[in-house]
């Protein structure tokens, strides 16, 4: 068994590497996006794209699955990326998957021969998260100003509302209605008609209703379009000589006059667009039409950035030591009150124990990260009760809105602090990795030694783990001088006994100990 010497200074991890060179995938809901980029101190020029039409909105079934055709489209698209990426290192690449990947009910299956395909992996994002990305990629590319802008990007499947000022996104929201996804509702038949742009145009209105109070043409000064639909629209006004490069009220008036005109979606590319942006343009118009008229909007300007420069951007901070999800953390724990000694003691740690645990010498920087952001979130749910209180914090860390954060991040922290008390069987299913066990155990220990929530000579210990196998080394004089904490250890040897795991703790063999009374 690999064993360590648990010390008690906090282990930073190494500190993560810079890369001159970075790339960010888009796993859009109509196109795959690839952006590489060189870094020059706090700037990302550009100096490769590749897009890939995959609609995989259109792949979505009835009952919400990915069908066949539209998984291999994808699956050629990321080979295709993958090949580009080859050589390059994991942290230089980050895969973002938006709205399709949240709504399909087999997004899991087709993640991983995804990201066998690509070679990286891929995260999915929340719908305020995507809109944060959004955000930070369009804010790089205009000229910086005090003014609140609104940027509105209308994707395959979603469409994000964001409001800021400079860097800082100060609203965010995504409602479900894209490009891809009214073209298919309103106009599967394939024509266009007043009926039909009328039915998407009030559909889009009467989504939009639930942001209008944040988001009406008082609460900013100037409004900005990010992607494919918007430049399509914009590029559409001015090739027909109705505007200078904007999207204003009276384009879209005649814009509207001429798809209508047209009648066909198949017929759309004769107005000058390119036949995979034009299949899907009604819908877009449509939602773009909405907009305008239900947010007051005058005027529209481009911008060049979109969501996968956000992502460079996102992990130049990250780079950079500039990390949007601790910086979450931080904002939870303060808004739950969370009491900071407390959590910094069990992450010192918790840290300290996984190390020791995972016996493979250089301990993934990742799964340090993750242990931290638990460490310091796992009693954010005493603020709503104390009993159960694991459960509440788990639930609120698994469906809260945390920026920076991709799902599979939120629901792997929102496991560990499940686990990090009671019993385990209720986690057994849950846990699909094994490297997940020594993070369980580690947070589970260092809690269970500072359960008095005060310091606490915790010895210098041994701790081995091997498969099924955990064996934490302590001194009997010390275990006899803290009795609660040794009947607890009893106790907490039992609870992994239940679930098929071996917890070993030589020096409690020879001690007559009652169970802890009070282990839930």
């Amino acid at each position: 068994m690999a064993d360590g010497a648990v010390a008690r200074t906090r282990h930073q991890g190494e500190v993560p590497a810079t890369h001159d060179v970075v790339a960010a995938v888009d796993l859009g809901s109509n196109s795959f996006r690839l952006q590489v980029g060189r870094v020059v101190d706090d700037q990302i020029y550009p100096l490769d794209s590749l897009r890939e039409v995959v609609r995989l909105a259109a792949g979505l079934t009835a009952d919400k699955r990915i069908d066949d055709a539209a998984q291999q489209r994808a699956l050629l698209a990321l080979k295709r990326f993958g090949e580009r990426l080859r050589g390059f290192p994991p942290g230089a690449v980050r895969a973002v998957g938006t709205n399709s990947l949240r709504v399909a009910k087999n997004a899991r299956d087709f993640l991983i021969r995804a990201e066998h395909a690509l070679g990286f992996p891929i995260e999915v994002v929340a719908g305020k998260e995507e809109a944060r990305l959004i955000y930070l990629g369009v804010s790089h590319s205009l000229p910086p100003t005090s003014d609140k802008r609104m940027v509105v990007d209308i994707g395959g499947g979603s469409t994000e509302f964001i409001i800021g000022s400079g860097y800082r996104p100060q609203k965010l929201e995504s409602l479900y209605m894209g490009c891809v996804s009214y073209t298919m509702r309103y106009f599967g038949d394939g024509r266009i008609t007043k009926g039909a742009m009328r039915q998407a145009e009030l559909a889009a209105r009467i989504e939009i209703q639930t942001i209008e109070n944040e988001f009406s043409s008082g609460q900013w000064h100037q409004a900005v379009g990010s992607s494919g639909t918007a430049r399509a629209i914009a590029d559409l006004i001015a090739a027909h000589g109705w505007g200078d490069g904007a999207i204003t009220a009276d384009g879209l008036e005649k814009l509207r006059a001429q798809l209508l005109k047209v009648g066909e979606v198949d017929r759309v590319s004769t107005m000058g667009l390119k036949a995979d942006r034009a299949q899907v343009l009604p819908g877009g118009f449509a939602i773009m039409a909405g907009l305008f008229a239900e947010l007051n909007v005058e005027e529209m300007i481009l911008a060049n950035g979109a969501m996968r420069q956000g992502i460079l951007y996102d992990m130049l901070g990250r780079l950079h030591h500039r990390d949007m999800r601790d910086t979450t953390v931080r904002q939870f724990a303060k808004r739950y009150h969370v009491d900071l000694q407390q959590a910094r003691r069990v992450d010192v740690l918790a840290q300290d124990l996984f190390e020791a645990l995972d016996g493979r010498g250089a301990t993934d920087e990742t799964l340090r990260q993750v242990l931290s952001w638990a460490a310091h979130l796992h009693e954010l749910g005493l603020m709503v009760a104390h009993t159960g209180y694991h459960k509440h914090s788990a639930y609120i860390l698994g469906n809260a809105d945390m920026p920076g954060f991709s799902r599979m991040e939120q629901a792997h922290v929102a496991l560990l602090v499940l686990a990090h008390r009671g019993t385990l069987e209720k986690v057994r299913a849950l846990v699909t990795s094994s490297a997940d066990w020594p993070l369980v155990m580690a947070l589970r220990l260092a809690c269970l030694f500072y359960r008095s929530r005060s310091p606490v000579d915790v010895p210098v210990l041994q701790a081995a783990h091997r498969d099924r196998r955990f064996e934490i080394r302590l001194p009997a004089d010390w275990l006899k001088r803290y009795p609660l904490t040794a009947a607890a250890l009893k106790s907490e040897i039992k609870e992994w006994r239940g679930i098929g795991f071996d917890l070993s703790i030589p020096a409690l063999d020879d001690m007559d100990i009652g169970a802890d009374p009070n282990i839930e």
